[in-house]
C-alpha cells in the first residue's frame, strides 16, 4: 500500500510552522487513541500513521530530506511503521506531546497527566558509510555488510534472566516504573515523578540475573545486513533502515542504522545533479573535417557523430544517458563539452602544412565567429 503524503496525514500545508505541525498531531492521536477507539484497526493505523507524519516532520532535517525526496529520501522506511515499532513505542516517544504523558492502553484519561507506565528502553542508532559507483547509483543496488553492534543475548534471549527465572513487579514503584515525591516549598507541596533506583524504570526486577550477559539481556556482536539503496541516491544523503542499530537492553526497540551515501569518482565522468558531463579534446582535424568518436556512457561506450567545423566550447547533449531521479521522475542528459587540441610541438612536415593552412582566408575567424567566441567565453564566467 502506498504511503499517503505525510502533510495530507497530518492536514497541514508545507508552510507549516513546528507549533502548527505540533498541534495538528495531537489533535489526530487523540482522535485516533486506541482507547477511545476499542477494537478500531482502521483507528488503530491512523493512529500510527500520524505519529509516523510526526516523527519525519517535527525533525527539521527530516522534514528537509523529505520535502526534497519524499518517501524515498526516508530509505523506505521512514517512520514507525518501517521500524516496526509498537504502540508503546509511541507512546513512549510522544508522550510528553501532551503536556502530561499518554495513558498506555490503560486509560484514555492519561491525556491528562496520569502517570506513566514502565519505559521502553530503546537501543542506540548505528551510522556506517557506503561507497557507491556511479553505475551503482544509476541502477540501485543491494549491498551486504557487516556490522559490530549489540545483540540480544543468546543464553538467555534477550530477557537478561537466568533459565527463565523471570521477573517480579518491584516493591518500591509497584510496576510503574516511577515513584512520587513530595517537597514542601513555600508555594505549598509540589508532587514531583522520578524513575524508580531501584529497578531502573523497568517496574520489575529480575529473579536470577543471566551470568552471560550480567542481566542486560545484550552482548557485542555481529550481524550481517543486507540493505537495499534505491536509483538516484546522491553524495551526503542519509538512508534510515528502522530497527537494524543495536539491541536494547532486556527486550526494548531497537535503535535504526543510519546509512550514510559516499560516492566514488568516476575517471571520466563527472556528476552534476542528475546530468553527467564529459570533457571531449578533439584532434584539430576531427573538429574541422568531422566524424565519429566514442565516448563513455554509465552502460558502456557510444558512438557520436561530430559536425564539420565543430567549434570548442560547443556542448552536445545525449538525452537520457545521465541519472534516474530518486522519486523516479525522469532521467538526466549526457553533456558532452567540446575541446581542441593544440598540438605544442609539431615536426616539420606538420609545420610546413601548418603554414599552408595559415595562407588560407578560410583559416581565419570571421567577425561573426569572434562575437559568438566571445559570448561564450564571457558566459562562462556569469
Amino acid at each position: 500500500m502506498e504511503k499517503r503524503d505525510y502533510y495530507e496525514v497530518l492536514g497541514v500545508a508545507k508552510t507549516a510552522s513546528p507549533e502548527e505541525i505540533k498541534k495538528a498531531y495531537r489533535k489526530k492521536a487523540i482522535q485516533y487513541h486506541p482507547d477511545k477507539n476499542p477494537g478500531d484497526a482502521e483507528a488503530e493505523e491512523k493512529f500510527k500513521e500520524a505519529a509516523e507524519a510526526y516523527e519525519v516532520l517535527s525533525d527539521p532535517q527530516k522534514k528537509q530530506r523529505y520535502d526534497q525526496f519524499g518517501h524515498a529520501g526516508m530509505g523506505g522506511a521512514g517512520g514507525f511503521s518501517g521500524g516496526g515499532m509498537n504502540m508503546e513505542d509511541i507512546f513512549a516517544h510522544f508522550g510528553d506531546i501532551f503536556g502530561g504523558h499518554f495513558g498506555g492502553f490503560g486509560g484514555f484519561g492519561g491525556f491528562g497527566g496520569g502517570q506513566r507506565g514502565p519505559r521502553v528502553r530503546r537501543g542506540s542508532d548505528l551510522r556506517v558509510k557506503v561507497k557507491l559507483t556511479l553505475s551503482e547509483v544509476a541502477n540501485g543496488v543491494e549491498k551486504k555488510i557487516k556490522v559490530k553492534k549489540l545483540i540480544p543475548c543468546s543464553e538467555c534471549q534477550g530477557t537478561g534472566a537466568e533459565n527463565n527465572s523471570g521477573t517480579e513487579t518491584c516493591t518500591q514503584c509497584h510496576g510503574t516504573g516511577r515513584i512520587t515525591r513530595i517537597q514542601r516549598t513555600i508555594l505549598g507541596d509540589m508532587q514531583t515523578q522520578a524513575e524508580c533506583p531501584t529497578c531502573g524504570g523497568d517496574g520489575k526486577i529480575i529473579k536470577h540475573k543471566c551470568p552471560h550477559c550480567s542481566g542486560e539481556g545484550i552482548i557485542r556482536g555481529e550481524d550481517v545486513i543486507s540493505i537495499k539503496i534505491p536509483a538516484g541516491v546522491s553524495e551526503g544523503m542519509q538512508l534510515k533502515m528502522g530497527g537494524k542499530g543495536n539491541a536494547a537492553r532486556r527486550g526494548g526497540v531497537n535503535g535504526d542504522l543510519l546509512i550514510l551515501i559516499e560516492e566514488e569518482a568516476h575517471p571520466e565522468l563527472i556528476r552534476d545533479e542528475n546530468d553527467l558531463i564529459y570533457n571531449l579534446l578533439l584532434s584539430v582535424p576531427t573538429a574541422a573535417l568531422g566524424g565519429q568518436v566514442e565516448v563513455p556512457t554509465i552502460d558502456g561506450k557510444v558512438k557520436v557523430t561530430i559536425s564539420p567545423g565543430t567549434q570548442p566550447g560547443k556542448v552536445l547533449r545525449l538525452r537520457g544517458k545521465g541519472l534516474p531521479g530518486l522519486n523516479s521522475y525522469g532521467t538526466g542528459d549526457l553533456l558532452i563539452n567540446i575541446g581542441v587540441y593544440i598540438p605544442e610541438k609539431l615536426n616539420k612536415e606538420e609545420k610546413k602544412l601548418m603554414e599552408e593552412l595559415a595562407k588560407s582566408d578560410n583559416m581565419e575567424p570571421s567577425t561573426s565567429s569572434k562575437s559568438n567566441f566571445f559570448r561564450n567565453f564571457k558566459n562562462m564566467f556569469q
